[in-house]
């Protein structure tokens, strides 16, 4: 008798279970629950996009070409001795200022004796000239006067000419960057006595690998930005070398800098030409641009709680937004930022905020 209790009782829990199982009827069963996603939005603008060659590079004075040089090695045209620095380092000159003197005495003997043999040689002329008159002398003796003049007004010319080679002048207008002599010291022609650089000419030169040479044109506007965070300096591409260095694989690129740039020959830079401007384009976030499970680029537009994936074709990126065009996008559009990565073609989303 227990043992048939027990039976029962075994199928009646099986009789249960089975019921639980697939027992219910239809109407008894439970509603899916739709996936709700949080993400982070962006909005679809209208700008315009600049693509950038980004190369680094040293701060020098503006090498000669259709304007003289904005940087220069002052040395003497003469041998001597220094007797006179007239000029500090970082002292503001003016083109034609003295700068060093040489020692001037031996030019200044031969000057003031051609001076003298000049006033010596004018008195004689004038003299055969008032003898002439008065039938005093001849016409030889006055042309040999004249010569003599000649002769020395010429030697004068040549001692005051070496006067003036012992005074060394700025070449330029600019800053004195360094003083290479002390007075006393000895020079000749091969000694640099200072150098001179005008910072209100200044150019970047910077490398630019030769696969990105052909986006390049004189004249296309630059952002240089220093060693310090601040602002960007605007400037524009002066010339690029046509030949490519071997070693490096570069080619030699020059961007001008506003006057007043405040930076110096030396310093290191950040170069960002602008090589290509598109205008009027839309554009989204970079990270709300992600790619499907066939491989396709596409953004996911928010609309009525809704995020649904959209084919796009991408173009320039420019600071952290980059190109679009696709079919039904236009201006004004929410898209999804953070969260879009593995995003499903649709699905209904929560919007945590930009």
């Amino acid at each position: 008798m227990k043992k048939t209790l027990l039976a029962l009782a075994a199928l009646a829990i099986l009789a249960g279970l089975a019921w639980l199982v697939g027992g219910r009827d239809d109407g008894d069963a439970e509603p899916a629950v739709e996936t709700e996603v949080a993400v982070h939005v962006g909005t679809i603008t209208r700008q315009t996009l600049r693509a950038r060659v980004t190369a680094y590079g040293v701060v020098e004075p503006e090498p000669p070409g259709v304007r003289p040089s904005a940087g220069a090695r002052v040395s003497a045209s003469a041998a001597g001795v220094v007797t006179s620095v007239a000029c500090t380092e970082g002292q503001r000159v003016v083109k034609g200022q003295l700068l060093f003197q040489l020692d001037p005495r031996a030019a200044d003997a031969a000057a003031g004796k051609a001076r003298r043999a000049v006033e010596y040689a004018e008195a004689v002329l004038e003299r055969q000239r008032r003898l002439l008159d008065v039938e005093g002398t001849s016409q030889r003796r006055l042309l040999e006067a004249e010569q003599a003049l000649a002769v020395a007004q010429a030697d004068l010319e040549a001692a005051e000419t070496q006067q003036a080679l012992l005074r060394v002048e700025a070449p330029l207008a600019g800053i004195v960057a360094r003083i290479g002599v002390r007075a006393g010291d000895g020079v000749d022609l091969t000694t640099t006595l200072a150098e001179i650089v005008n910072l209100d000419r200044l150019v970047v030169s910077t490398g630019v690998p030769s696969a990105e040479l052909d986006a390049l044109e004189v004249g296309q506007p630059a952002e240089v930005q220093g060693e310090e965070p601040g602002a960007s300096l605007a400037g524009e591409v002066a010339s690029i070398r046509p030949e490519v260095d071997a070693a490096t694989g570069t080619a030699l690129v020059r961007v001008t800098l506003p006057p007043g740039s405040g930076l110096r020959p030396g310093q290191l830079v950040t170069v960002r030409i602008v090589s290509e401007e598109r205008k009027d384009r839309l554009a989204v976030p970079v990270e709300s641009v992600v790619h499907d499970a066939e491989g396709r680029a596409v953004v996911a537009v928010v609309s009525g709680g809704r995020a649904v994936q959209t084919p796009v074709k991408v173009g320039l990126h420019d600071a952290g937004r980059v190109e679009i065009e696709g079919e039904g996008l236009e201006e004004g559009l929410t898209v999804v930022t953070e969260g879009a990565y593995a995003l499903p073609a649709e699905t209904k989303v929560r919007v945590l905020g930009p």
